[in-house]
Order: structure tokens, then sequence, then C-alpha cells
């Protein structure tokens, strides 16, 4: 943790004591109380990972005398408590976590998204194995999971973990969903993905592919023979854009190419590649087709603001020659001979704000223009199959779930992921955790009330930025683009060394939570402060030396430390 270290020396005591060993001039009646507070980083991940804890674990190894790789790996735990799947989150998040961070508005946020990734594959180096939960039973419960996406994975691992039996069936002939079907192997290895769900596995999941819930298997017979039902199906139909000539043999949606290029099937592209949209599907696209010889561009109806894709990724398709055009919609495609010749496009402006909050693009009368290419992807969209799964959800609504991931049209059905709504990896991740603690809830007869007096997020007002060092962000180095077309399979982003790992760890101000500076220590001169003998303790307070001179508080960086009249202190919902 990169800090200034307090040069104010003791000075001895403020003021006489009295025999009763207090001091005799009281400034204030307010009295030093810790209070742990929510770090904008957790708050700002759907998963609500304890990224805190995780960093300073690593970046306070040394001051608490802890080996460094013991620590490495007690963060891998505390990072899995949430999260079984550090090294594919660490490769495909937009780490929302980060844009929270409060360490931004000085030298840049700390990369928890980097150091999730170095722990994955730590993990994975190392063969590091998932443990049931101390308090797991032996339920009798079981539960099936349709579909092995990242919701219906998370899921079986935090239900695995307390002890139920699961079974996860998936459609497709290898378990990942969209991680494997819809994300190209240049962003995530497939061997990486393979290792954390075999290690979700070795709890005691169950995985069946080739097999369609709803086609293979009566979505009934499977609510005859488990006691719930977790529905994670994905969104892997792509939309069309609803245009002329649309089913040409040279025309596809982003969802139909991606999937069988990542299958390793032979998709004949040509030269000339048009990709229409601007989320990752589209940029994913127009990178592989990049890999496969061919030119591509981009076009979409807004304008680089609006994008939905990660920016990383935008500016990787850039690097690799991938032209953008914006503010350009599809109007038409002319056809001969049951091929795509070319595609009509018409420029656009933009209006009012639509219900996606972006600005509507409004067509520019007379601006059509033609666009020739060998092959078109539609990437604007995707939406859930339902075959066989009707009573559960519909084309219309998709499934409609209440705020504990419980389905609206069936009992004992949950569900979470993309089949609610299009949404990030870590989102649907996040589903499957809630669904999984609500499906725990009421088997057992538990409230699903986590409190209403939650802990306050800690601001960038509430610590003090100038306590901390400036330290650089340690970056993760692109492969050269020049490198990144001999295999299109090889992996772009390279990942932190333990050394960058920890520099970047020690990056984390603790915003919230005591990092053991000392600080409030060295400025108390009436020796009310207690230090702990042992490294890795909370400073106390011996509250008969306090005179309320609020030092302690004022002085505290990263935020720990209120003032309170005594018996009034805060009582919040503890932290999960």
């Amino acid at each position: 943790m990169a800090l200034k270290r307090s040069k104010k020396k003791k000075k001895g005591l403020k003021s006489l004591r009295s025999s009763g060993g207090s001091s005799s001039v009281e400034t204030s009646p307010l009295r030093p109380v810790h209070v742990t507070k929510i770090p904008p980083c957790s708050n700002g991940c759907p998963q609500h990972n304890d990224i805190r804890q995780v960093l300073t674990t690593i970046g306070l190894a040394e001051k608490r005398e802890v080996d460094q790789d013991k620590a490495f790996e007690e963060a891998f735990e505390i990072l899995t408590r949430t999260n079984p799947l550090p090294a594919v989150l660490g490769r495909v998040c937009p780490h929302p976590c980060e844009d929270a961070c409060n360490r931004k508005d000085k030298d840049g946020a700390v990369g928890f998204n980097s150091v999730e990734r170095f722990l994955g594959d730590l993990a994975i180096e190392k063969g590091f194995e998932f443990k049931k939960l101390d308090d797991a039973g032996d339920y009798s419960e079981k539960i099936a999971i349709v579909g092995a996406g990242p919701a219906g994975v998370a899921c079986a691992y935090h239900l695995a973990r307390r002890g139920y039996k699961v079974t996860i069936y998936e459609a497709f002939s290898k378990a990942g969903g969209m991680l494997r079907y819809g994300i190209p192997a240049y962003r995530l290895p497939r061997d990486l993905l393979d290792a954390e769900i075999d290690r979700v596995l070795k709890l005691g999941v169950e995985l069946k592919c080739n097999t369609s819930v709803g086609n293979d298997i009566p979505l009934d017979d499977l609510r005859k023979d488990y006691d719930a039902i977790f529905v994670g199906i994905g969104a892997h139909q792509g939309r069309k854009l609803g245009v002329d000539n649309e089913d040409a043999e040279n025309v596809m949606t982003g969802a139909q190419f991606l999937h069988l290029v990542n299958s390793g099937e032979k998709v004949e592209v040509g030269k000339k590649v048009v990709v229409i949209g601007g989320g990752d599907t589209a940029i994913d696209a127009a990178r592989m087709a990049r890999r496969q010889g061919a030119e591509a561009s981009i076009l979409y109806r807004r304008t680089r603001v609006e994008m939905p894709a990660i920016d990383e990724e935008i500016e990787g398709a850039e690097e690799e020659g991938v032209s953008i055009d914006l503010l350009t919609a599809p109007v038409g495609i002319k056809a001969d001979g049951g091929r795509a010749t070319a595609m009509v496009f018409q420029k656009c402006e933009l209006g009012e704000p639509d219900s996606s909050g972006r600005r509507r693009p409004v067509p520019i009368e007379g601006s059509e223009f033609e666009v020739e290419a060998d092959f078109f992807v539609a990437a604007i969209s995707q939406a859930p199959i339902f075959d066989g799964l009707e009573a559960v959800g519909n084309p219309k609504d998709w499934v409609k779930a209440d705020k504990y991931m419980q389905a609206e049209s069936a009992e004992n059905v949950y569900t979470g992921g993309d089949v609610t709504n299009l949404g990030l990896v870590v989102d649907a991740m996040g589903h499957g955790q809630l669904a999984a603690e609500t499906i725990h809830e009421n088997f057992r007869s538990l409230s699903h009330d986590k409190g209403n007096n939650p802990p306050p997020i800690i601001g960038v007002d509430n610590v003090k930025m100038g306590f901390y060092e400036e330290a650089k962000v340690n970056e993760r180095e692109n492969l050269p683009v020049a490198e990144r077309f001999s295999d299109p399979d090889v992996e772009i982003t390279k990942g932190l060394d333990s050394v960058q790992a920890l520099a970047e760890a020690k990056r984390c101000m603790s915003c919230g939570y005591c990092f053991e500076c000392g600080e409030c220590w060295s400025y108390c001169q009436d020796q009310a402060v207690i230090k702990p003998l042992t490294a890795g303790e909370k400073y106390k307070f011996k509250m008969e030396f306090c005179n309320g001179c609020k030092k302690c508080a004022e002085q505290c960086p990263c935020g720990y430390i209120e003032m309170h009249m005594p018996g009034e202190e805060p009582a919040y919902d503890k932290l999960s």
C-alpha cells in the first residue's frame, strides 16, 4: 500500500493528568468509534466482491509478517467466496468496480481486475481447490440448473458449497455458454475456462451436456425429479435487421457467426466483411474476421460515446485495422443468386434519448449509400430461445423475476443472466449467486431480509488523498499487433506477474477500513490510542484517557474513525 508515513513524533501529554488518569481538560464529549464503511469498489461490483479485503490481504502481508504466497492463497479464498471464476472475469469483465474506485481521482483507479486475473491464473497453476463452507449441510434437496453459462455455473457453485445436490443440464457439447460460444479464445483461452469450470464440478456438481431441457427432457420431468430449478439459458439467438434479403447465405447474425467460429467450424468470409452493431459481439465478430484474413469494417448508428462495447475492445479492434463508421444505419441488402452483394446504409444524426437512455439516431433524408462486401454480420442484439420452456418465459417478455431471482411464472423456478435481460458476465454471475442464496433460504425457512440499515458508502470526500503516495497503475501489456494473426486463438493481453500484482494491491487505499497506518496513534498526545502488539489486530481506544480532541478521526486517512456521543454510536447492519 503506497502511503506517506507521518513524521510527527509524540511530544508528551497535551495536558497534566488527574489522579483518575483522564485529561484535566475535556475538549469535547464526543468519543472515537470505528465504523466500517462500504468501499465504492464493492458497491460497484454486481457480485459485491470483497475487493478491499482481497487487496489489503495481499498488500499488508509483509507488515503482518505473512508469507506472500500464503497471502495470495488467502486472497483467492476471499475472492472466491463470491466469484468462482476469477481467471475468466479477470479477462472479460469491464470492471465497473474500477470505475467507482476513489483512487481514480488521484493517479488512476486500482487495477483490481488485473489482480483478479493474477489470482485466478495462480490458482490454476498451483492447483487451488474449492472447499465446502464450514457450515455446509448434507441436504436432501436436489436442484437442476438449466444452462451451463456463467449464471448457471455460479448458482451451482454456491449451492454445492452449501451442501446441496446439483445437476447442470447443458444443450451444447461443452459448458460455458456465451463464455465459450460467444467470446473468442484470443480474449478467453479455453484451457483456463475449462479449468475453472472443472474446479466447480469437483464440488460434486453433475454436468450433463448435449441435453436440451424442453426438447430432450420435458421441463415437467425436471419439476417432478427436482426440488428447485434454475433457468439460465442465456440469449444465444441473434436478432435480425428486418430488411430484405437478410436470409442470403453470406449474411449471419453475430451470435451465429461467433458460435460457429468458436465451435471450430470453418466459415468462409471472403476478403471483405461488414459488421453492423456497436456492442461486444460486433467488435468480436470484426476481430475474428481479421483473424481469418479479411478486411473488416463496423458500421454503427450512433456515436462512439454510445457504443456499448468495452473501450479496451474497441481500441483493440482499431489497432488491428478494423474501421468504424459511425452514425450509419442499415436500410437494405442487395443480393444476386442467393448471395448478398452489398448493404445499403443511411447516415444519421442524434435526436432525443430513447428507452435505453441513449440518443435516438434519426435518418438523414437523401444520405443513402452502398457498401459492397463478401460477408455481412448483423450484431445488433440477441434473445433467448424458449423452445419447450414456454411455461417459464416467452420471446416477448423473456423471463420475469422478482428481486430475489424467483421466476414470476412458475413455482420453485429461479432464473438469472441474459435470459432475464442482456447484461455483463458479472451481472449473470451475481444473479446466480443471489438465486442460490434464495433457494437455500427457502429450503431452510430463512428470511431473505438482508437488513435495511447498511453502512454508508465511503466517497472520495471522506478519504485523505494527500496521505497516499503517488503510484502508477501497473498496466497489462498487449501482444504486438503483428504477432496476433499467426494464431487466431493466441491471447492478446498478458497478465501481471507476482511483483506487479503485489504493487497494484498496495495501491488500495482501504477506503472505510483500518489498514494499520498508525496515524491515530501518532497524533494522539493523550495516549488514548493503544497500538496492537500483534500485526493485523485493530487499534483500540482507552476512553478514560480520551478528551475528545478529534485528532484520531481527523487524521485517519481511510475514514474509518468517527466521533460520536457515548451510547449514540451508529448501529449499521453487518457487512455480508
